[in-house]
């Protein structure tokens, strides 16, 4: 399995932001979705780009477009949704296919609540989006769903991981690459990274954090 780690000092000074237990909802998202956008830039290194002739103050010039139509964007809900953006802001054009999954909070496994994947997801590289891979249950079940489907490459896309999702990934998904702005010490009992962002989903959508 190809684990990227940013090393990068825009990653991590964006990242010590989105540490800070005060960072307000509006502020997360927005480093949150600086990072996505950097994170993106570095998955997409090696996706297919066509020619395409376009007219310019010189006349017809040929350049080169990534293939769009090869794509998909799939975010986790709910957490993946607002990692979405940053991720869009680089690739506009690529159509979205979303995963609802929820984790038990006694078993820590994942349970399917909705799906919806785009027409063609047979010839489409995912990019799947999740601020946290934590145990890498709910990470591993979106995958194989996408494999379910006809998804012939997978490339998962975190803000924060621990040690014991990215092995769960391993285990699980060989094949599947992983791109993330920072490996964690650890997982604590209730199965959250350790320090890690804390719940993120809720950070992300300003919803209470227990």
């Amino acid at each position: 399995m190809n684990v990227v780690e940013l090393k990068h000092p825009l990653v991590e000074h964006k990242l010590g932001h989105l540490r800070e237990a005060s960072l307000d909802p509006t502020r997360f998202r927005q480093f949150a979705g600086e990072i996505a956008t950097l994170l993106a830039y570095e998955a997409t290194r090696d996706m297919p780009t066509e020619e395409h002739v376009v007219d310019t103050w010189i006349g017809a010039v040929t350049v080169r477009k990534l293939c769009s139509d090869r794509i998909t964007l799939v975010p986790i809900l709910r957490a993946g949704l607002g990692f979405l953006p940053g991720v869009q802001a680089m690739i506009p054009n690529a159509p979205v296919s979303v995963i609802g999954l929820r984790r038990d909070e006694t078993t820590l496994e994942p349970e399917v609540y909705y799906s919806r994947l785009v027409e063609g997801i047979e010839n489409r590289t995912a990019l799947l989006l999740d601020p946290m891979l934590a145990t890498g249950g709910s990470a591993s079940a979106a995958i194989t769903m996408l494999k379910q489907a006809g998804c012939p490459r997978i490339k998962g896309l975190f803000l924060v991981a621990a040690p014991e999702g990215i092995a769960r990934l391993q285990k699980d998904h060989p094949d599947v690459e992983i791109y993330v702005a920072a490996i964690d010490e650890r997982l604590n009992s209730k199965g959250y990274i350790l320090p890690g962002l804390g719940d993120a989903g809720d950070r992300l959508f300003g919803t209470p954090v227990e």
